[in-house]
């Protein structure tokens, strides 16, 4: 059984509102990302909240037991993967790690990336596309632990680095992965090219 971790703990200074809220064809990046992960493999799921916890609550219908609040949201990214690790029962194969400035990916990705976790047996899996690593990343649970010690300074991607022959890298034609969202400009650019034919 795998964990679905959303990670929308940011202050969102540059969009300028939630990220999580924004909308895109007609619902916002967290319910998108809420619909894809599910799978029969996920039997846990966490979202957690730092920043704009409130009113992101109160708009995405979430079980309480699914939402992490990280109270060191402004250390940054790493803080909020260590709440949610915190969180997790202690069954898990790994947690598959997603961003809610990423949400341009399909169920379809999800599936292949968790496919691929169960049969290479690699400690971490992720998505490429055109030789750039992205998102979502699943992480066995034999790294909680590196996890949790990681240094902010570096965060995940120390981890990586650190295993870098138990990386499983997935070939993607999804440039969704790799798009990063996180300032108003670019989601115009988004927005632009959803229009056009």
């Amino acid at each position: 059984m795998l964990a679905a971790v959303i990670l929308s703990g940011g202050a969102s200074r540059r969009m300028g509102s939630p990220k999580a809220l924004l909308d895109y064809q007609g619902r916002p990046f967290l319910e998108h990302l809420l619909e894809i992960t599910q799978h029969p493999q996920i039997g846990v799921r966490r979202v957690v909240l730092g920043a704009h916890a409130e009113p992101i609550a109160r708009s995405i219908a979430l079980p309480a037991d699914d939402i992490v609040v990280n109270a060191d949201w402004q250390q940054g990214q790493l803080s909020s993967i260590q709440a949610a690790i915190r969180s997790l029962p202690p069954d898990t194969d790994g947690m598959l790690l997603s961003l809610v400035d990423h949400p341009l990916i399909s169920a379809a990705l999800i599936d292949q990336l968790i496919a691929e976790f169960y049969a290479s047996k690699k400690l971490i899996v992720l998505p490429v596309f055109e030789q750039r690593r992205g998102h979502p990343v699943i992480f066995s649970a034999a790294l909680y632990d590196e996890l949790l010690q990681a240094s902010p300074a570096t965060g995940a991607r120390a981890v990586v680095w650190a295993h870098g022959t138990d990386v499983r890298e997935v070939p993607t034609t999804e440039e969704g992965c790799v798009l990063n969202l996180n300032d108003p400009a670019a989601f115009e650019r988004l927005k632009s090219r959803a229009k056009s034919p």
